[in-house]
């Protein structure tokens, strides 16, 4: 088949459901893809313009607060390494011998420093430091024992001074990042002192993340020559090593593997990069795109909801109609009542709710004569056992018993002529528990007068349940099993009647016993009891009768240890004698 054809047989098969779904979906999906498109270009164009001016003039800031922050540590520097007040008590200091002079200069200068200070809020550890032992005069604060000058991030050196780089505090109080800067003092005894300074840089920190852009980047500080002084991604771009990405020394911008960065250039010759990973650099495109993906769906849904209403005008009364047709196969003919408000549906469905009944009245017509035969069937059975000419013929076997003396055949047919009596009797199924006992003392007086060896029945029953009524004739059938299965000489078979929330019959001998296999048998194949019990009647008979007149309410169990006897037990609803 050519594949035009196939194409063609495809649609041919497509329900009209999805025809209608189809149609809607396409209708509204073309125009909005269309508009997407065109949108998505001219966003494109303005969100790259957006981003980079906004990162460019959070680097400026940055830049612009990085100089002020040295430019103040130079300041502060100066005042305590050049030749003044303090730089001269600080000579005098170190050429003092007398322990008392020494004190004294050393409260002067502390007072000097603590003003210095004061005047400059940022300042924080300021000392007097000496290289070549490394050891400190006149520290404001404690100083960290890992103090360690050589290790600290260098921005800058130029002019006798030194600028650290964004680095932990080595005052021992405070463990925020700082600047700080080292500028050699002039002393003529020592040529390896130096002025120490630190200054806060969380104004800086507060620039950082002062918008929307920068707060999707990182940042990085290099010195004079490219080497990273402080990185904010320690884990890809390490301190003191050199930024990968730079190959010029006035290059503003690039890229690396899966960064943006954007570079902007001190008057000092330091550098503050800023750090865009490319999927956060694509965020405010990846946002719209969400926005539209969720108009997408909005579309798609509102075109679904006017095609279900369109199917549910259409073809929802067509699904109810199937629905109705395979009822009826089932042999459902209940009516039902469906509303589609469509008139042709309505027309249609009034027919076929008439087709139905008439349907349903043939086959109740078919299903009564089939009854009506069956009973037929009984009712000859039952006449043709003719239990009046059985009855007639036992009467005049006892008073021929009875004339000769015969006691033992006189008790026999007495018995069986009221066990026929009861269990031909026709009409009513139903029995009384006093009736049922009766019948089954006659039933065991035929079997011990049949059997060649003594057993010995127990029947105990509540005197209030003696009215209580039950199917006729299911104990007898269960004393007959415990004769058929083991039962011998001093056998026992015990019947109880007694009430516990329902009404309980249990049937318990000592004989062999029974396998599983066997009560499965007796339960299941009604043929197989019929081949072992004299009137055909058995267990089956009882649990079907059970079945018949309680629908599923009353339950018959049995229960067997080999060698030590059968339990039968019936559980029913109780009711009462006329109920």
């Amino acid at each position: 088949m050519k594949p035009d054809h196939k194409r063609k047989s495809r649609i041919e098969r497509m329900t009209l459901k999805n025809r209608i779904l189809l149609l809607f979906v396409a209708s509204t999906l073309i125009p909005f893809i269309c508009t997407c498109y065109l949108s998505y270009k001219t966003i494109n164009s303005i969100l790259n313009t957006k981003l980079q001016s906004g990162i460019q003039g959070n680097l400026k800031q940055v830049t612009l607060s990085l100089e002020n922050s040295l430019n103040n540590l130079n300041h502060v520097s100066q005042q305590l390494a050049f030749e003044g007040n303090i730089g001269q008590q600080l000579e005098q200091f170190m050429m003092a011998d007398q322990p008392y002079e020494r004190s004294y200069l050393t409260d002067q200068i502390k007072y000097q420093l603590n003003l210095v200070t004061f005047t400059n809020p940022n300042i924080g550890l300021t000392m007097y430091y000496f290289h070549n032992d490394r050891s400190f005069l006149f520290e404001t604060t404690g100083v960290k024992e890992s103090f360690n000058i050589d290790r600290l991030p260098v921005i800058a050196s130029y002019y006798g001074i030194t600028y650290y780089g964004p680095h932990l505090s080595n005052d021992q109080f405070n463990n925020q990042y700082v600047l700080s800067a080292l500028r050699k003092v002039e002393l003529p005894e020592r040529e390896d002192a130096y002025v120490y300074i630190e200054s806060g840089f969380k104004l800086t920190q507060s620039i950082l993340d002062l918008d929307g852009v920068s707060k999707n980047a990182n940042h990085l500080i290099l010195d004079n020559n490219g080497r990273i002084s402080y990185s904010e991604l320690k884990d890809v771009f390490p301190e003191n090593t050199m930024f990968p990405g730079l190959t010029s020394p006035s290059l503003g911008s690039g890229e690396t593997s899966e960064y943006y960065w954007y570079r902007q250039i001190s008057n000092q010759g330091w550098s503050v990069v800023s750090l865009i990973s490319k999927a956060d650099y694509n965020r405010e495109k990846n946002r719209w795109i969400v926005q539209m993906l969720a108009l997408f769906l909005l579309f798609t849904l509102v075109s679904l909801v006017f095609g279900w209403l369109l199917w549910k005008m259409v073809y929802r009364p067509l699904a109810r109609f199937n629905k109705e047709m395979k009822r009826m196969a089932n042999s459902n003919f209940d009516a039902v009542t469906m509303q589609s408000r469509i008139p042709e549906f309505e027309m249609l469905l009034t027919q076929f709710q008439h087709m139905k009944s008439q349907i349903a009245q043939l086959y109740l017509e078919v299903q009564t004569k089939e009854k009506r035969r069956a009973d037929l069937e009984i009712e000859k059975l039952l006449y043709q056992i003719n239990p009046h000419f059985l009855m007639n013929t036992l009467d005049t076997a006892h008073w021929l018993a009875v004339m000769n003396g015969q006691e033992e055949i006189d008790r026999l047919v007495t018995s069986l002529n009221k066990l026929l009596y009861y269990n031909l009797r026709k009409g009513n199924q139903v029995a009384t528990i006093r009736e049922e006992i009766d019948s089954l003392k006659h039933y065991l007086t035929l079997q011990q007068i049949r059997y060649n060896f003594q057993f010995d029945v127990r029947i105990r029953v509540d005197d209030e349940l003696l009215d209580v009524s039950i199917p006729r004739f299911i104990l007898q059938p269960l004393v007959e099993n415990a004769l058929y299965h083991g039962l011998d000489d001093e056998g026992r078979i015990e019947v109880e009647v007694s009430k516990n929330e329902r009404l309980e019959i249990a049937i318990q001998d000592n004989g062999a016993g029974i396998s599983e296999e066997t009560i499965s048998a007796l339960l299941e194949q009604e043929q197989v009891e019929r081949q072992r019990a004299g009137m055909g009647i058995g267990l089956n008979y009882v649990k079907r009768m059970l079945e018949s007149y309680y629908d599923g309410n009353a339950s018959l169990t049995v229960s067997s240890e080999m060698g030590k006897g059968t339990r039968i037990v019936i559980r029913l609803p109780i009711h009462r004698e006329g109920e």
